[in-house]
């Protein structure tokens, strides 16, 4: 079964998860909103089917979508203790990964005991891949909506609050709190029904935008002050390095969002940062205001994502990436530039 961008079948989608008896939810490493908020959202759901059914990521839960969390669900796996449940699994349901091996041991696990995957997600993926089932719509404003659909076609009751709570969470960040392009007449109908259905969309804004730690806000003082423009300031890049983390008291999650601050920028097209997540490894973060399209800048670099936004991780040390990170976003940019001048 492969709806790689083509008309998902949800039915169908519902008869293979309806056939697995033991279920294990996923997304990426560093999960965002709505990885995370596509997990809430189907896991009642499963619950409520009477599955066996567990949300085990790679990387741990950010504190600032600890709301989601008020029933424990949310684990981060380990294998001494999971490995006896995972090997057991029936189906695994990864959401919004881009590439399954975003989600690390998890991906090692369950490909080691051969366990059906299927995959949902608005990030492209290439016709070769893991998957047992791919369900991949481009045109969806989040993962969660996709979720959504689901639920309001093999449903016959409503969708249950904390259900819905998570799919606005996914909706909510993915369409930067709808005002990204991506925002279409489906997030406001499901932020209705949400509303309608007594979620605190306002206490959800605030948990995850008007959260923010003292590291955090040091942190972001030192990204902001050490922006660099290029190209007469349509192209807009600052790094955060380990020294910077450090001195801040801060930690890698708290660096959420700084790439938008800095396309926010008049006169900025396409902004990028530049994480140092350790002495060898580096994390990109593309973000682009809509006249440039860059996630095939990131794929140059080895990474992919959304043509807005995107992303790649690199070996080697900050300056080498650094360089080759900048000379080759110029390089495109150039050439994108002189196609709309």
């Amino acid at each position: 079964m492969n709806f790689n961008n083509s008309n998902i079948d949800w039915s169908k989608i519902d008869e293979v998860i309806k056939k697995a008896s033991r279920i294990l939810l996923t997304t990426h490493e560093n999960p965002d909103g709505d990885g995370l908020g596509a997990e809430i959202g189907i896991y009642y759901h499963l619950k409520e089917l009477g599955k066996d059914v567990r949300i085990l990521n790679y990387s741990p839960l950010p504190t600032n979508f600890d709301f989601l969390n008020s029933d424990n669900i949310f684990e981060t796996y380990n294998i001494n203790k999971d490995e006896k449940w995972v090997s057991s699994v029936d189906l695994v349901i990864v959401f919004d990964v881009g590439d399954f091996k975003r989600t690390r041991s998890v991906a090692d696990a369950v490909l080691s005991h051969k366990i059906q995957i299927l995959n949902i997600d608005h990030h492209p993926h290439p016709e070769n891949h893991s998957f047992t089932y791919n369900c991949v719509d481009l045109r969806a404003s989040a993962t969660g909506s996709m979720v959504y659909r689901y639920l309001k076609t093999n449903r016959d009751k409503p969708i249950v609050k904390k259900s819905l709570e998570g799919i606005y969470t996914a909706i909510m960040t993915d369409t930067g709190c709808f005002k990204y392009s991506n925002t279409n007449i489906e997030c406001h109908q499901i932020a209705i029904e949400c509303l309608d259905s007594g979620v605190e969309t306002h206490k959800i804004y605030q948990s995850i935008y008007e959260n923010s730690t003292k590291p955090r806000m040091k942190l972001m003082g030192e990204f902001l002050s050490n922006i660099n423009y290029e190209l007469n300031g349509m192209f807009a890049w600052s790094i955060v390095t380990l020294e910077m983390l450090k001195n801040a008291k801060a930690e890698a999650n708290d660096v959420e969002g700084f790439s938008d601050m800095a396309r926010s920028i008049t006169g900025v097209e396409v902004a990028v940062m530049i994480l140092q997540q350790d002495e060898t490894m580096c994390r990109i973060n593309f973000r682009s205001k809509g006249r440039i399209i860059i996630n095939d800048i990131a794929k140059d670099l080895g990474g992919g994502g959304h043509p807005l936004a995107a992303g790649a991780k690199i070996v080697g040390d900050i300056k080498t990436v650094r360089n080759t990170v900048v000379d080759t976003t110029i390089k495109s940019m150039k050439n994108k530039i002189q196609l709309f001048n």
